[in-house]
């Protein structure tokens, strides 16, 4: 507001806090700011909301949880809290107390639908965003307790199929007891239902124990008011959601957060029908009878507050798959993660993209960008062209792509995703798309820095860019996108017929080309060796991941490319724990999808440790085939960012299909990833089938026969005329294909 100007509020925000024994909150941002380069935006404010957000949730765990630990907890809190286990973690000064150890969960739901529930590693459901949780417990007669989160040998599993999509089955047992939890959505007139089905047995007797908790795999989520039905067979939670069961329970317990935990009263005779609460901690439990040696099943049904339209309600699991790109592998792990992979992707795409069915359920052009070009690999062109009509709504009349403020990247992103759904598809350029495209472009060259002669002279302004490689600066990351995103407009203008804005996107893009070589140039000088920093000023870091995007996806440089190369080598020396890429900044974790990003570099350069990447990042995806975004060292649970990290899942869908076919230039390469065992296994059963894989020049069904001279063969449905195809896999000789051939025999180098 433009009297704010007038008002000496500098002076009273000063004032007070000195006057309070605090430091001055200005002279301190100030000097934070010093560490960074100048940038229009210090922090996108969309990240601080978050971040507001979520401390302000981990400042309440930090009064409720440690004072509170005769309650019995979701899985992170027993663990990070425990001083005996590899996940603790100390909480001192800290004045939050968050999960740091374990952010892992699975989502389910039916396509189309904004609603995911996800399922905790030890079966906790949270059926609604950002909300409370069911727990399901057996006690028996004779005193034993099994309490899922508070165990470690516990087995859980992606349970997948053409009518429920994905499941999520948990099992935990003593000698004397077993659970089953097994969690779904699915479609019931028109209403988007989550259920869970609980089967448990007790040899000596007991109880089934479903619990009503206050808190979820972020802490504490207020829970003000429950009460049992008069038919005593559903939940009413705050006067709003509605937990259904199949039976009328038969003990009933509920208690606030004075009296304490509900699990410190499950033996008793009482039977409370309801719980209010003030501070938002109330519990309570549905108890069915166990008889001993007999196994109770039981049904919860929660409705979803996403009401789903007619079209919607017509949209199975099984139609949204029946045009995917299929793989077909002797590896069942590689199986496995490849077909979960493609339904989370499914499952966040119900309109916009999503990296995330909870953190993360927010849209970034970023993330966009990656995950529409796995749902165009993928075979799931509706869905990434569905999503790709909501970009227009999201620039700006000055042409920028916006969604988080200071984000150079995204008019980049936004330009060569369209231009990679153009050329799959082979659509041309829809007529509403046109304006955005060519402001876009613009506004890239609007936004480049004089050329003063400075470091960054040319380049993008300094910015925040990808939040995980530091302190704003002048990041390459941002320069390739820009650049990719030109060059993609001068691809699109072409093909369209706008030949003079295609002659001068070309030019501007050289230009900028050619600052960005010059740049470079003056680092390897000044780092003596080629490999590529972060940013023009900085030291090579784990921040220069970012650089990594010149050679995948952009593929600016050619394969061999010194700079790319060395780069790699560079981070696998010195960024590289237990196999997979850590970034010291902001994630402090493993990050599976920057492993990959490495491992498209070296796949691309002919280097056969890209497979070995790409087996450790299949190993430190969960039981349920999904990865948090960064993964704790130690605990290799989820330690930064969503616990099921779509963006993730799309990179081992892309990984998976460049390894079976991938574009470079005019030429199509086919099994230059494959593992070499795989082609030679003369006792094969089957053969290993890829497709139809849509590609820039048509889509390709690939067929491999393993053997000691093992044979491909393909079928094509091109957009013009067929590619040159080459086949370069590993321990064979590389052979390209003369025209009309549609196999070939593989020889042994």
């Amino acid at each position: 507001m433009p009297w704010m100007k007038w008002l000496p509020w500098r002076f009273f925000v000063r004032k007070f806090a000195t006057s309070h024994g605090f430091l001055d909150p200005l002279t301190l941002m100030a000097r934070m700011q010093r560490f960074a380069e100048p940038s229009e935006v210090s922090e996108p404010i969309e990240l601080l909301r978050a971040g507001a957000i979520f401390h302000a949730r981990a400042l309440i765990n930090s009064k409720v949880i440690q004072h509170n630990l005769d309650w019995v907890w979701p899985y992170w809190i027993e663990r990070q809290f425990d001083p005996a286990d590899v996940s603790f973690i100390p909480r001192a000064f800290s004045i939050t107390h968050c999960n740091l150890s374990h952010r892992n969960w699975t989502a389910v739901g039916v396509p189309d639908s904004e609603e995911m529930p996800i399922v905790d590693p030890r079966g906790l459901l949270i059926p609604h965003y950002d909300g409370w949780s069911i727990d399901s417990w057996v006690i028996g007669d004779d005193g034993s307790a099994l309490y899922p989160s508070q165990r470690d040998d516990v087995d859980q599993q992606l349970v997948m199929d053409d009518k429920l999509g994905v499941a999520i089955d948990t099992t935990s047992s003593t000698e004397s007891a077993e659970l089953n939890c097994r969690v779904w959505a699915e479609l019931s007139d028109r209403n988007n239902n989550c259920h869970m089905r609980l089967r448990a047995q007790h040899q000596s007797g007991g109880w089934l124990v479903v619990s009503l908790r206050p808190y979820n795999p972020e802490g504490v989520a207020f829970v003000h008011k429950v009460v049992l039905g008069e038919n005593r067979d559903q939940w009413l939670v705050d006067g709003r959601n509605k937990v259904l069961f199949d039976r009328a329970v038969d003990r009933h317990h509920a208690s606030d957060y004075r009296r304490g935990d509900i699990s410190l009263y499950l033996r008793d005779e009482s039977n409370e029908t309801h719980a209010e609460c003030d501070v938002g901690m109330a519990t309570a439990a549905a108890l069915f009878r166990i008889e001993p040696g007999e196994t109770v099943d039981t049904l919860l049904t929660i409705p979803q507050h996403c009401k789903l339209t007619t079209r919607n309600a017509r949209t199975s699991w099984k139609e949204n798959l029946q045009k995917h790109c299929v793989m077909s592998v002797p590896d069942r792990e590689m199986q496995f993660l490849y077909d979960a992979a493609v339904r989370s992707l499914i499952l966040h795409s119900p309109h916009d993209v999503y990296p995330g069915p909870y953190t993360y359920k927010r849209f970034w052009f970023r993330d966009a960008a990656f995950m529409i070009q796995s749902l165009l690999h993928a075979g799931l062109l509706d869905r990434a062209e569905r999503a790709l009509e909501r970009f227009p709504s999201r620039q700006k009349r000055n042409g920028y792509f916006h969604s988080q403020d200071g984000e150079w990247d995204s008019n980049g992103e936004a330009l060569w995703i369209i231009d990679q759904y153009c050329r799959i598809t082979g659509n041309n350029l829809k007529a509403e798309w046109v304006d955005p495209v060519l402001r876009g472009t613009q506004w890239i060259h609007n936004k480049r820095l004089p050329k003063d002669g400075s470091l960054t002279g040319g380049l993008l302004p300094a910015g925040f860019s990808a939040e995980h490689l530091g302190p704003n600066d002048c990041y390459f990351w941002d320069d390739f996108w820009g650049i990719a995103g030109q060059l993609s407009s001068v691809a699109i203008c072409r093909r369209e017929g706008h030949t003079q804005d295609a002659d001068i996107f070309q030019h501007q893009a050289d230009d900028f080309m050619l600052t960005v070589d010059q740049a470079l140039e003056k680092c390897a000088e000044r780092l003596n060796r080629p490999a590529m920093p972060a940013s023009p000023k900085r030291r090579l870091d784990a921040g220069a991941i970012g650089s990594i995007a010149a050679g995948y996806p952009l593929k600016l440089y050619p394969e061999d490319d010194p700079r790319l190369l060395d780069l790699a080598e560079f981070l696998m020396e010195n960024c590289f724990v237990s196999g997979g890429f850590f970034q010291d900044m902001i994630h402090s974790g493993i990050n599976a999808y920057l492993t990959i990003h490495v491992a498209q570099v070296l796949l691309r350069a002919g280097d056969r440790r890209c497979i070995d990447l790409m087996r450790n990042v299949a190993k430190l995806a969960s039981p349920t085939g999904q990865w948090p975004e960064a993964i704790h060292p130690h605990s290799f649970g989820g330690c930064m960012g969503d616990g099921q990290h779509a963006w993730a899942a799309a990179e081992w869908v892309t990984m998976q299909r460049n390894c079976f076919v991938r574009e470079e230039g005019d030429t199509l390469i086919l099994a230059s990833g494959l593992p070499p065992e795989w082609l030679n296994d003369t006792g094969a059963q089957k053969p290993i089938r890829f497709g139809p894989a849509p590609t820039h020049f048509g889509s390709i069904s690939l067929e491999i026969t393993p053997g000691e001279k093992p044979r491909i063969s393909w079928t094509g449905k091109w957009h013009g005329e067929a590619p040159t195809i080459e086949v370069r896999a590993f321990d064979y000789q590389p052979v390209v294909a003369e025209s009309g051939v549609e196999m070939l025999e593989l020889q042994p180098k």
